[in-house]
């Protein structure tokens, strides 16, 4: 550092007097070759020397007194977020109250603080060595060390109320979380996550115990940049605490620090259909006579994800808009798939859908035999009161709803929120095939009674 600031006056000193000094004397030199008689007569006059001498030397003074002065001039300078050094017993007390940081006004003459910039040795102390833990906050005062003593230095803040606590003590439960799980390779997914502690020692105030919520190992996946299924073993896994609302505490110690883990990793796929579905209004008159997914009348991708999620899946939706279709004959749609819970990849991302258009056509089709109940309390049962016509009302090409039978329309009830007695119902449709409408034509009744 000192060396820099030498390197520093060297650079003022080449600008301000030997290049100015080489510059004249190369000038002369070349003027001296062309008039050397006129110069000798000039040299030869009395007292040219001293007055020359004379005016040199008081430009070099000026020169150099313009530079001086910017380096003994005084100012102050800010010097922002020098840590703060606390001293006291850390394996017995808990100090609260303190800043990480504070920031130092220098005031002083500009060289001295450009040599203590380049020195960088700024320590601000908190010693608190003398103090006993009390409810009543003490009021104390930083100190530091001055690196440069003709400078003077002014700390903000000057002084702070801390807080000095019994340190306690509490054995918690801890968990994992997953973080950055998008890194993970998407045919990958996590089947299972073992800890090699089930709980740790929490250190504090009581204060900051009783705030803790939850203890988390925090096993980053990005950093693993695992690449394939198997098993793994993970070390120096960060242990933090939260509080109810997720936030992180940080004025809590755990004991350990850090924890191992081992995370199974699995490529678990499963192959579902795709189930078209349509929004809008055709043209009146017109139906979907035919619908086609990569041109092929059904169409299967593989999932891959969490087994305990996809389990669950069956199918996967894709969705086209009708609204004012049918003048064509055919329209060819470029739909993307949106992924369901729990997938994390799937073989195809996008299908083209082919739907083709026909006459609408209507068929009244009697469903009183074939309506299921849902939702019907513990203990009660119910029966579809007898002599009730209960018809749909099937809409569609002439094709598709003359193929279809009572056994093709999942008609049923929702009783939920009923209790004993007669009652009438709505009877609901559930549609899953895009190429039908159905029209219920009537509510039904029904008596619910103690089985």
């Amino acid at each position: 550092m000192i060396t820099k600031f030498f390197k520093k006056i060297y650079s003022i000193i080449d600008k301000c007097i030997i290049v100015p000094i080489s510059r004249a004397v190369y000038y002369l030199s070349k003027k001296f070759k062309k008039n050397q008689g006129k110069l000798d007569k000039i040299l030869n006059r009395p007292h040219f020397l001293i007055y020359l001498s004379l005016i040199i030397a008081v430009v070099l003074f000026l020169l150099i007194d313009s530079k001086v002065i910017t380096l003994v001039e005084t100012e102050a300078e800010v010097i922002t977020n020098v840590p703060v050094v606390v001293k006291y017993n850390e394996e017995a007390y808990v100090v609260e109250g303190v800043p990480e940081t504070v920031d130092i006004t220098i005031t002083g003459r500009k060289s001295d603080i450009y040599l203590a910039k380049q020195l960088g040795e700024y320590e601000v102390i908190l010693d608190l060595s003398e103090y006993t833990p009390s409810d009543t906050p003490y009021k104390v005062y930083f100190t530091y060390s001055k690196s440069i003593d003709s400078l003077s230095y002014q700390l903000s803040p000057e002084y702070v109320q801390v807080t000095i606590k019994n340190k306690e003590s509490q054995v918690m439960s801890i968990s994992y979380d997953l973080l950055n799980i998008d890194a993970l390779d998407s045919k990958l997914s996590v089947e299972s996550v073992s800890l090699d502690k089930s709980e740790v020692v929490v250190k504090g105030g009581s204060d900051a115990l009783a705030e803790i919520a939850s203890v988390k190992a925090l096993i980053d996946l990005e950093q693993q940049n695992f690449t394939e299924a198997g098993t793994f073993d993970i070390s120096n896994v960060e242990l933090a605490a939260y509080d109810s609302k997720g936030n992180r505490l940080t004025n809590v110690e755990i004991v350990p620090s850090t924890i191992s883990a081992t995370v199974v990793l699995e490529s678990y796929s499963k192959t579902v259909p795709i189930s078209v579905e349509t929004t809008g209004e055709l043209v009146t008159g017109k139906a979907i006579a035919s619908i086609l997914i990569n041109n092929n009348t059904s169409y299967s991708i593989t999932i891959y994800g969490d087994q305990a999620q996809i389990d669950n899946i069956e199918s996967v939706p894709v969705t086209i808009n009708v609204d004012g279709r049918g003048n064509e004959s055919t329209w060819t749609y470029e739909v993307n798939i949106r992924k369901p819970n729990g997938v994390r990849d799937m073989s195809d991302n996008t299908v083209e859908i082919t739907a083709t258009f026909g006459e609408e056509q209507q068929r009244t089709i009697d469903i009183a035999d074939n309506i299921e109940e849902t939702n019907i309390a513990d203990g009660l049962n119910v029966n579809i009161l007898p002599n009730q016509e209960i018809t749909v009302q099937v809409k569609g090409v002439a094709s598709v709803i003359e193929s279809l039978d009572v056994q093709n329309i999942k008609a049923y009830i929702d009783l939920a929120g009923l209790g004993i007695g007669e009652h009438e119902v709505e009877v609901k449709i559930n549609n899953d095939n895009p190429l039908v409408s159905y029209v219920v034509s009537s509510t039904v009744r029904i008596r619910i009674f103690e089985e």
